[in-house]
């Protein structure tokens, strides 16, 4: 996906309100609700809602606004809960990562520690389609997801989180020229031939490592249809960012 990030990866970014260049501080934590969904991170200004991010590059978070709130209610900490089965009372290992897109809050694959991760490594990769439940202190995973566990570089080797960041960057440079190129109603082969002209615009300008360049055009064309579904979403996400932050001021005031 093209907006998928590690938990990891985004613990210690420093958040600031691309409004006013107020610094929230680090980003402490993720935290889901009851269904499984990223909905928050906190740093020490509060918890900030999920859909008030505008952007996450390599060193910071970017909000909409610096809306910030006491904690709500009902939120996991992913982080090393516990994993089992229905079957078993006893835990099988732990949570040690996970990757989600931040647009949608929706988390992509799991990253497992412990005794179910050790014929893989010490870290295995659940799906979230062997999720049964999150609850307040348990992960429980289906009776038979053992069966289905990847190691890490076999399970995450389709999403962009875990490319170099010589690579990340060329998508996202690919990417911004392609906003003005790509419509909504562009078929999947428009789209592609696209992509390969601002590819060969970027290559003629021999600036580029041309194995990363590649690399990059590889990832957007085989992620089309990821990457035309967050242009889509983009217009919409500020308004409505900016619309929630305003309902949940005006309700506090």
């Amino acid at each position: 996906m093209f907006n998928v990030i590690r938990r990891s990866q985004m613990i210690g970014l420093t958040a600031m309100d691309s409004s006013t260049a107020t610094r929230l501080g680090g980003v402490e934590e993720v935290w889901v609700d009851d269904r499984g969904r990223v909905v928050y991170f906190g740093s020490h200004a509060g918890y900030t809602p999920l859909e008030q991010v505008s952007i996450i590059g390599p060193d910071a978070v970017l909000t909409y606004s610096g809306l910030a709130m006491e904690p709500p209610t009902s939120l996991r900490r992913l982080y090393r809960m516990a994993v089992r089965t229905p079957s078993v009372s006893d835990a099988l290992g732990w949570v040690e990562d996970f990757l989600f897109d931040w647009e949608t809050g929706d988390i992509v694959a799991y990253i497992l520690g412990g005794d179910i991760a050790a014929p893989f490594g010490g870290r295995a990769v659940l799906f979230p389609e062997d999720i049964e439940v999150i609850d307040a202190e348990v992960v429980v995973i289906k009776e038979d997801a053992k069966n289905r566990l990847k190691t890490e570089s076999e399970g995450l080797k389709g999403f962009l989180s875990e490319k170099s960041q010589q690579v990340k960057n060329l998508v996202k440079q690919m990417g911004d020229r392609l906003k003005s190129l790509v419509s909504p109603q562009d078929k999947p082969d428009v789209v592609r031939v696209k992509i390969r002209e601002v590819h060969s615009e970027l290559a003629a300008t021999g600036q580029h490592d041309r194995n990363a360049l590649q690399e990059a055009a590889d990832f957007l064309e085989d992620k089309w249809d990821d990457f035309q579904q967050s242009l889509n979403r983009a217009g919409q996400r500020m308004k409505q960012a900016i619309d929630s932050a305003w309902q949940r001021l005006t309700r506090g005031s």
